[in-house]
C-alpha cells in the first residue's frame, strides 16, 4: 500500500485497477520500459540529453528512418506536435488538417496558443485526409489577408483507428512539396499503424515524404515519453531551441530515451501493437456477431477497425450495462457511438467479458 497526498492509503493490488477500454493512456508501462528505466539508473550521466542512452537512441532513430532523421525526446504528445508545427512553420503559416485530428479537437488550443498556428481542419469521412480534401484549403498564397497554408497534418493511425497505406501518404507528400508545404504525422499510435499495414516505419513516414514525424510512445507502453523526429532536416529547423524554450527538454533526459530505446532498439514497439490490435480485431468479430443475433439490429460498426480501437454503436441500454463493469467513452456529437481501445495489456478474456456485458443488456 502507498498513500495520496491527502494521507489515504492507494492499494497496489491488480484487483483494485480493473482494466478498461477507455484509452491506451489508461495502462501502466511494460515491464521491459521498466527495466530499461532501473538500468539508466545508475550514477552520473551528463544532462539535457547529452547522455549515452539518448546518442544511441539517435543512432536508432536513423537506423529506423533513415540517415537524415534527428531526434528530439520530449516528454508528452502535445509537446511533440507543438513543437514540430512550431519547427516547421513561420508565425503566419498555418496547417491543413482533418477536424478529428488529435491538434485540432484534444490539445486544448495549445497549437494556437503556445505556437501561434492557426488550424485549417477539415471534414472527413473516416479521419483521413485525401489530396481532394486538402485543396479546399491550399490556396491563397500571397494573400496578406489569408494565414498561409504552408504544413499539412495527418494522424496515424487516426483518431478513428484508419490507416494510410504507404501510396497515400505519398501523394499527400507530393501535393505538400509542390506548394512549398510539409508534411507532418501524429505518430502517436505509428506501430499500430505499421502493424497493421505489415509496413516498417519507415515505409509510411520517410519513404513515403514525411518531413517531420511525432513518434508516439506512451500509448504503446512507455511511462511517459515521445519524441520529434526530424525526417528532412531544411524541414523544421531551430527545434535544439524550440524544446527548451517550450518546457520539453528534460535535464534526466536519459531516463525518456531509455524508454524510447526499449520500445524501439528491438520490436518490442511491433509485438505490444500488434497485440493490441489483435485485441482489437477480438472485440470487433465478437460484436460483430452479437449484431446478427436477437436483439442486435441496433448495433453498428461505423469504421473499419485497422489499429487498436473499435467504434460500435451500442443501444443505451447495452451501453449502460457494459459501463458497470468497464470503463470506456461516448463519442462526442454521437449519442450511441462509443469508443472501445485496447492497450498491450488488453487479455482475451477481458475482450470476451466485455462482449459479453454488452450481449447481457441488449
Amino acid at each position: 500500500m502507498n498513500e495520496n497526498a491527502a494521507g489515504s492509503p492507494v492499494s497496489t493490488d491488480p484487483v483494485d485497477h480493473p482494466r478498461t477500454f477507455a484509452s491506451d493512456n489508461y495502462s501502466g508501462a511494460h515491464p521491459e520500459v521498466i527495466k530499461a528505466v532501473i538500468s539508466a539508473n545508475v550514477g552520473h550521466a551528463p544532462a539535457y540529453g547529452a547522455d549515452p542512452w539518448t546518442a544511441r537512441f539517435d543512432a536508432v532513430v536513423r537506423e529506423r528512418f533513415g540517415r537524415d532523421a534527428v531526434a528530439y525526446p520530449v516528454f508528452n504528445g502535445t509537446g511533440a506536435n507543438v513543437l514540430s508545427l512550431q519547427a516547421a512553420l513561420p508565425r503566419w503559416g498555418a496547417v491543413i488538417c482533418a477536424k478529428s485530428a488529435h491538434i485540432n479537437v484534444d490539445e486544448g488550443g495549445a497549437p494556437e496558443k503556445v505556437a501561434g498556428i492557426k488550424l485549417l481542419p477539415l471534414d472527413t469521412a473516416d479521419g483521413k485526409l485525401t489530396p481532394e480534401l486538402v485543396a479546399r484549403e491550399a490556396w491563397g498564397w500571397g494573400d496578406e489577408h489569408r494565414a498561409q497554408p504552408l504544413a499539412i497534418s495527418i494522424s496515424q493511425s487516426t483518431e478513428f483507428g484508419t490507416c494510410y497505406t504507404p501510396d497515400e501518404v505519398r501523394a499527400l507528400a507530393e501535393q505538400a512539396h509542390a506548394h512549398g508545404m510539409a508534411l507532418h504525422m501524429d505518430g502517436s499510435r505509428l506501430g499500430n499503424a505499421a502493424a497493421h499495414l505489415g509496413c516498417t516505419l519507415a515505409e509510411i513516414t520517410s519513404e513515403a515524404g514525411v518531413d517531420v514525424l511525432s513518434l508516439g510512445g506512451t500509448k504503446n507502453g512507455l511511462l511517459g515519453a515521445e519524441a520529434v523526429v526530424v525526417l528532412r532536416p531544411a524541414a523544421a529547423p531551430g527545434l535544439e531551441y524550440l524544446r527548451k524554450l517550450n518546457m520539453q527538454l528534460g535535464s534526466k533526459t536519459r531516463f525518456v530515451s531509455a524508454q524510447l530505446l526499449a520500445l524501439y532498439e528491438g520490436e518490442l514497439w511491433q509485438r505490444s501493437a500488434t497485440h493490441a490490435n489483435a485485441m482489437a480485431a477480438r472485440l470487433r468479430r465478437g460484436i460483430e456477431q452479437l449484431a446478427v443475433g436477437a436483439g442486435g439490429g441496433r448495433i453498428g460498426l461505423p469504421y473499419a477497425t485497422e489499429s487498436n480501437v473499435v467504434f460500435a454503436r451500442l443501444p443505451a441500454a447495452a451501453t449502460a450495462g457494459a459501463r458497470e463493469r468497464f470503463h470506456f467513452y461516448d463519442w462526442p456529437g454521437d449519442p450511441e457511438l462509443v469508443r472501445l481501445m485496447c492497450s498491450f495489456d488488453t487479455r482475451p478474456e477481458d475482450v470476451d467479458e466485455l462482449v459479453a456485458a454488452i450481449a447481457a443488456h441488449l
